[in-house]
This record gives C-alpha cells, sequence and structure tokens, in this order.
C-alpha cells in the first residue's frame, strides 16, 4: 500500500459510520506488533505465513460480527424512528423538532437564506368526537397527516405538535412561497371529505405562519410562538383563513422581541 501503513488504514476506516470488520495479515510477528495492531482496532492478527483454511476460517467469523453489528445498528435506527414519529399521523412528533429547527435556523442564516413555520390547527375539531366518536377522531387527524406529507418537499419536514394541531417547517423559503403553500393546504383541507366508511364529515383549518429574516436573531421556539400566535389571530378573524409575520420588520427596525410574550391560549 504505497503512501499509507496499514494502522493509517485502518484509523480511516474506523472513521466511518458503517462498522468493518479489519482483520490484520502481516509477516510482523513480534508481539509488540500484534499488540500495536489489535490496540489500534484490528479485530484480528494473523501471522504470515498462514494455513488457508484457518484464514478463511477467521474471515467467516468476522462477517458473523459485522452480521450483527448491521442488525444493531438497524434495531437502533428503527428504535429511534418509533421514539420521533408519530403512529397516528406518520410525522415527526415534537420531541426532536426543536432541535431540528435550531439546526435548520443557523444553516439559514449561515447561507442568507430563510425558514418558515406553519403553524394549523383543525376548525372545531371538538365537534368531530362530540358528534362522531374518538375513532373517527383519530382518522381524520391521521387523513391529515397523509394530506400535510404530501403536499411538503423532501426538504422540508412536518410534526403533530399536540391535539389536532401541526407544524411544517419549510426551508429556503420565501414570504410568498409560504403563503402559497399554507393556501394550498388551507384548500387541500377545505375541499377533502373525510370518510372511513362509517362516518363522513367536511373540515377546515387555519393557518399561522413566520418567516425569518437574515438580518434578525430568532431560535426555535421564538419562530414557533410567533407562527402560534399567528395561527391565534387567524382564529380569531374568522377561521378557515391565513395569518403570517415576516420578520424581516425586526431586521429593519432593529426590534427585539420577548418569545415569552407571544404565548396564547387556545381557540
Amino acid at each position: 500500500m504505497p503512501g499509507i501503513s496499514g494502522i493509517q488504514t485502518l484509523e480511516t476506516l474506523r472513521d466511518r459510520n458503517n462498522y468493518v470488520a479489519v482483520l490484520f495479515a502481516s509477516g510482523n510477528r513480534q508481539p509488540q506488533d500484534v499488540v500495536k495492531g489489535l490496540d489500534a482496532g484490528a479485530d484480528d492478527y494473523l501471522k504470515k505465513p498462514f494455513d488457508l483454511a484457518e484464514f478463511l476460517a477467521r474471515v467467516r467469523a468476522k462477517l458473523r460480527v459485522k452480521d450483527l453489528h448491521d442488525e444493531l445498528r438497524d434495531a437502533n435506527k428503527k428504535l429511534k424512528e418509533l421514539v420521533e414519529i408519530d403512529d397516528l399521523t406518520g410525522l415527526y412528533n415534537m420531541r426532536s423538532v426543536y432541535q431540528r429547527l435550531d439546526h435548520e435556523i443557523l444553516r439559514a442564516q449561515r447561507f442568507g437564506n430563510k425558514i418558515a413555520v406553519v403553524m394549523m390547527d383543525m376548525d372545531h375539531f371538538k365537534t368531530v368526537n362530540d358528534e362522531h366518536d374518538h375513532l373517527f377522531g383519530s382518522f381524520v387527524l391521521s387523513e391529515v397527516g397523509k394530506i400535510v406529507r404530501a403536499g411538503i418537499r423532501k426538504i422540508d419536514f412536518a410534526a403533530r405538535y399536540g391535539g389536532d394541531e401541526f407544524l411544517v417547517a419549510l426551508t429556503d423559503a420565501t414570504k410568498e412561497g409560504a403563503l402559497l403553500f399554507a393556501d394550498r393546504l388551507r384548500t387541500n383541507i377545505q375541499d377533502h371529505i373525510f370518510d372511513n366508511g362509517v362516518d363522513k364529515k367536511k373540515l377546515t383549518g387555519s393557518m399561522g405562519f413566520a418567516i425569518t429574516h437574515p438580518g434578525a436573531v430568532v431560535d426555535a421556539r421564538a419562530l414557533v410562538r410567533r407562527a402560534d400566535k399567528c395561527l391565534y389571530e387567524a382564529k380569531e378573524a374568522g377561521r378557515n383563513t391565513i395569518k403570517y409575520y415576516d420578520y424581516k420588520i425586526e431586521a429593519e427596525q432593529g426590534i427585539i422581541v420577548d418569545p415569552k410574550k407571544l404565548r396564547r391560549k387556545s381557540v
């Protein structure tokens, strides 16, 4: 291996996310060489010359270990999905959304882009459970999750905020694009017939969104609170409508708003 040693090759392999089983086959037979290779992270060390049958048996053993590592990685991935995904809607839950939002906000600021957070709440959702039953209510939320998932891009992400309230994060967004998305989502909800074969109902949703600006300082929780306040304003304006806030105002005027003042009561 011109230009690189076996130890350096091993260090490169160990930097990878996927586990790679490594067996050293070397003419260096001194105990200190074996110890050095194993301490560097090798799974096994075979001294040359070696018996081919023994070599193949050791390779098969390492492949079994590799299979166990892959199974463990896949199991951890599924476990993470169970923790992060809301099983009713198929959207994220709020456990990890704030961390991801903060990451996207920092990325947007770094590249001079914007991110919008859309908050949506189903109008008069209480009547669904009152007039039908909770099974139909769960069906409605599941259908809304499908509508939301079908309407977002691969670079966006959505979560069930709680109850019948949903959050959508639009990355690399513009105010016009966020408004277009929110209105399309509102229309899709309005035009959808929620029918599970037993119960049937038409519903609407109210939207509020807030969009960042490179010159305004905001974190994930403040952005969500601002969008939530806009949602409250949409509810007060008669429902099935959209209200929004552009942080460009704060950037141009140098305004800093305490996010705690943006909290609102449910409507």
